[in-house]
């Protein structure tokens, strides 16, 4: 998204246009593996070790960044749901890792149900892909187009009583859903500081009580379990 609009592949823009048609098919065929990928989330293995991302949203400033550690046995899908959980996401979207694997080509990883070029999250592990100095792109929500960076900055033994996912620190609160991306969010902000703003009464009133953009504590998060969310998805189809 630039200057407030937004511009799609021509294979993205059908992509997206399919998403809410022949629905009766995909069910179909999801029900089909329904029971096999469900016994095959990462959720079912103990969490030995650790993975430590560092993810920060781009074109945002000051920056809203979350540092979180997962299972090192995670699927992409369980990464997608720590990182929509830690930010304050509400999974509202699709979305889509990329990364380089080697020089000139990249792999993509998400929730594309249809795209035949990007892997299924739920059934691809992150440790083949993601070792300390790896870093990657999560886009959330291709309309809005949030893109986060994302570091891998650790991994190792899990300590005993560490519970995973967690996240171990972060700054600045989640910008709202659907408020138009980085510009749109920018153009939130400067309305809801300035009292001169021609919107700074609604918008401090659709937000009342309910954002503080300087806001974060992460010993306030909570994790949702990654196979119920794979439900809502599949029943979302």
């Amino acid at each position: 998204m630039r200057g407030g609009t937004t511009q799609l592949e021509p294979e993205r823009a059908a992509y997206l246009c399919d998403e809410f048609v022949n629905r009766d098919t995909r069910r179909q065929r999801w029900n089909s593996n329904w029971g096999w990928l469900l016994t095959q989330m990462s959720t079912t293995h103990p969490a030995t070790e650790f993975v430590q991302l560092y993810l920060v949203l781009e074109d945002i400033e000051p920056p809203i960044w979350r540092r979180i550690r997962v299972n090192g046995c995670a699927t992409f899908w369980d990464l997608h749901v720590a990182i929509q959980d830690s930010m304050g996401w509400l999974d509202y979207h699709l979305h889509e890792f990329s990364l380089e694997v080697k020089p000139g080509q990249l792999i993509r990883v998400g929730s594309a149900f249809e795209d035949a070029e990007c892997l299924p999250g739920w059934e691809t592990p992150i440790r083949e892909y993601l070792h300390p100095g790896v870093e990657l792109a999560y886009e959330y929500d291709f309309g809005d187009g949030w893109r986060h960076r994302i570091l891998v900055e650790e991994s190792g033994s899990k300590v005993s009583d560490q519970v995973l996912p967690c996240c171990v620190a972060g700054e600045r609160a989640c910008p709202p859903e659907d408020c138009g991306g980085p510009w749109g969010y920018a153009e939130l902000l400067e309305a809801y500081h300035d009292p001169s703003h021609e919107r700074h009464e609604e918008v401090r009133e659709y937000h009342a009580g309910e954002f503080d953009p300087e806001a974060f504590d992460p010993s306030k998060v909570t994790f949702d379990d990654p196979k119920q969310r794979l439900k809502i998805a599949h029943a979302g189809i």
